[in-house]
């Protein structure tokens, strides 16, 4: 899933050396019935050695112009069409990211005890003091998850790349007005999200255009990172190293908890999880290195979690009750009854939640869009995180205990 504070929306897979591969499966199937054919029937045995070699090309000759009009399509697909186009354009982002990764590794190694030393990460950015110590600090967590939560690593956070960008991706969500119904997007192979990443951001603002004049609730907004859930090796973008030391620490151990638990088609159970593993996970790691002062922030991040789950929770149990009251037919009727609801919200998260937050800016609350799509967006990161805090109290406060407890409940639910 691709993550900052103002909640991690968008994960995407693959691209260019990286990517999943669409053509492939295609091809080998072809190949495969292609060669079973041939296996099954077998070239007759005639004494003719010319008919004999005529008949034994002509599988191959079959193969190579059905595989021919597969990549023709293909190209057709990627070009011609909305979803091939979008496609063509993710896979490219990604490739350019890809080809940007230093290992970091190496980046602190050359840069030594000098942070100022002229190692080059491109023609016009040099390592910084501040960007070495985010990197050691990655580092630091990447570790902190393997040996001290035991999550899987794999090779994610091990290499950085430098984008000539602040905003890596705009990700956008919509609902329909009249229920609490996300829209939803298909892709070849990753399948079905409730949420589209866009690198073009001019097309995003246009889609964003389109779709509220079709009738939808919607929102747009940026992401700092992106998880491929274990994938591939996720590289540490440059866009998420500028976040602050506890954002990023939470970023970190969020994505890495991904990587070793992903309960397929539950996709709020996997980023609240996720957010709970973040936030208790930053608290331990920044208690065990003895930083008090980013420990406060990590603990003041987790409390406005809390805080901010049970808000959206109430509306979204308003909102619910109020739609599950009226028909599908009484459309005017539901839209009024929202605002109603929705107006409350508002005076609720100004006059008593807003004041209780601590690392939102001053006017947040004033400030923050209410409508379906946010509402259902904030909730994918927020659900039942007072139940995963109760998992950590019951296993003593131990996070390592509490993850493993969790994802031992899910699997037995199969």
């Amino acid at each position: 899933m691709i993550c900052n504070r103002e909640r991690r929306l968008f994960e995407q897979l693959g691209a260019f050396d990286q990517i999943i591969d669409t053509v492939r499966p295609v091809k080998e199937r072809i190949l495969g019935v292609a060669m079973q054919v041939n296996e099954r029937h077998g070239t007759p045995k005639i004494a003719a050695d010319a008919a004999d070699r005529h008949l034994g090309r002509r599988p191959w000759r079959l193969l190579r112009r059905v595989t021919g009009v597969t990549t023709v399509l293909l190209v057709a697909v990627l070009t011609l069409t909305p979803t091939g186009c979008y496609i063509s354009r993710a896979a490219y982002e990604e490739a350019r990211i890809l080809s940007r990764r230093q290992p970091i590794e190496k980046l602190l190694r050359d840069g030594g005890q000098r942070p100022s030393a002229n190692v080059m990460l491109s023609r016009d950015d040099s390592l910084s003091a501040s960007l070495l110590d985010k990197l050691r600090l990655v580092t630091e967590a990447r570790q902190f998850a393997v040996t001290a939560l035991e999550l899987d690593a794999g090779e994610s956070f091990t290499q950085y790349s430098r984008l000539d960008r602040d905003t890596l991706v705009l990700v956008l969500s919509a609902a329909y007005r009249d229920r609490l119904e996300r829209k939803t997007w298909w892709f070849p192979v990753v399948g079905t999200f409730p949420y589209k990443g866009f690198f073009d951001f001019d097309e995003a603002r246009r889609t964003r255009d389109a779709m509220m004049a079709d009738g939808f609730d919607v929102t747009l907004g940026p992401s700092s990172a992106f998880s491929t859930l274990g994938w591939f090796n996720d590289p540490l973008v440059s866009t998420t190293i500028k976040t602050d030391s506890a954002t990023l620490v939470n970023t970190v151990l969020h994505e890495l908890l991904h990587n070793t638990f992903f309960a397929k088609g539950r996709v709020a159970f996997n980023e609240s999880f996720a957010s709970f593993v973040g936030g208790r996970g930053a608290e331990a790691f920044f208690r065990a290195r003895g930083d008090s002062v980013l420990l406060k922030r990590a603990q003041d991040d987790w409390q406005d979690d809390l805080l901010l789950g049970a808000f959206w929770a109430r509306v979204s149990h308003d909102i619910d009750s109020a739609f599950a009251a009226l028909p599908d037919s009484a459309r005017a009727e539901r839209l009024a009854a929202r605002e109603v609801i929705y107006t409350a919200a508002r005076r609720r998260l100004v006059d008593s939640v807003g004041p209780q937050l601590r690392g939102y800016p001053a006017g947040w609350a004033e400030k923050v869009p209410l409508n379906n799509a946010v509402l259902l967006s904030r909730r994918v990161y927020a659900e039942g995180l007072d139940g995963f805090d109760s998992v950590f109290v019951a296993e003593g406060r131990d996070l390592k205990r509490a993850v493993k407890t969790v994802i031992a409940r899910e699997r037995a639910k199969k």
